[in-house]
This record gives C-alpha cells, sequence and structure tokens, in this order.
C-alpha cells in the first residue's frame, strides 16, 4: 500500500477547523478559536498534533481533564492563561504544561491578551476516553473516536 501523505507541508495550509463540537451553549467561548489538525496531515494514529491559535478573548475548551489521553501545549506566539485547580498560569512563547491522564486538574486555556496567541498541542489519540468539566454540567464520552456530550446525570445534550 503507498502512503499517499504529503512528506511535509506548512502548517497553516492545514484546513482550520473554527469554533468548537461542544453542545451550542458552551461553545460561544471558543468562537476564536482555530485548530489545524497537522497530525491528521500525515495520518498520524498514535499521537495528535494540532496548531491552535487563539483571538483575544477566546479559549481554548471548557476547563477539563481526561481519563485516558495525555496532554502536552507548548506557546509559540503570544501570551496564554493556564486556568486549572491550582490558579491561574501566563505562559509565554517557549514555556510548555503538560497534563496526564486520569488526574482531576482541569485545565484550559485563556487569551487574556490583546493579540492573538498560537501553540501547539500534542496528545494521545485513544478511540475510547471521557472527559470530565468540572465547572459546567457536561461530560464529553469518546467511543470508537467520536465524541458524545452528556450532562453529568447521563442525560445526552
Amino acid at each position: 500500500m503507498a502512503d499517499t501523505k504529503p512528506p511535509a507541508i506548512r502548517a497553516m495550509d492545514a484546513p482550520a477547523r473554527v469554533g468548537s463540537i461542544y453542545p451550542a451553549q458552551f461553545a460561544v467561548p471558543l468562537m476564536g478559536r482555530e485548530k489545524r489538525a497537522l497530525g491528521d496531515q500525515f495520518g498520524l494514529t498514535q499521537f495528535g498534533v494540532n496548531l491552535n491559535r487563539l483571538a483575544p478573548g477566546a479559549a481554548s475548551s471548557e476547563r477539563h481533564w481526561h481519563a485516558v489521553e495525555d496532554e502536552f501545549i507548548y506557546v509559540i506566539e503570544g501570551e496564554i492563561t493556564l486556568v486549572d485547580d491550582q490558579g491561574e498560569h501566563l505562559l509565554t512563547p517557549g514555556m510548555c504544561a503538560g497534563f496526564r491522564a486520569g488526574i482531576a486538574n482541569g485545565h484550559k486555556l485563556i487569551n487574556r491578551s490583546q493579540a492573538p496567541a498560537a501553540y501547539l498541542e500534542l496528545g494521545t489519540r485513544s478511540p475510547d476516553e471521557q472527559a470530565t468539566y468540572p465547572d459546567v454540567d457536561m461530560v464529553g464520552v469518546k467511543t470508537g473516536g467520536k465524541f458524545a456530550f452528556f450532562h453529568k446525570d447521563g442525560t445526552p445534550y
């Protein structure tokens, strides 16, 4: 079987997804997030690599933690505020943070500056996963690679 994936690309040439897959009531803070799935361009299956840009005022997600998947971020441009159980932490270019699977410390990133910010996001690609959102009535369940969102009592959105 021939590999039809390119040997290299310009990251900004990868298609961008703007916004979120969250239920509508949780999606507004993410409208200024642009995600480019770089790993998909090469058919990577073991881990994901995303180039994310946050407009001023935009968030990466609701605060969450993963049961199965590790996450790692590396700031490329601008200033990003990491919000977790310990408080708020200002991240600048060259700084990084990691979030180990199964640790119940919800995190999210917010661009509170007046300029765009960018970061690389790397993480495990598990076909099945659960994401817990401690600040809102939502749980994300991934089955066979597809996420569905539920209220904490188990009823679907």
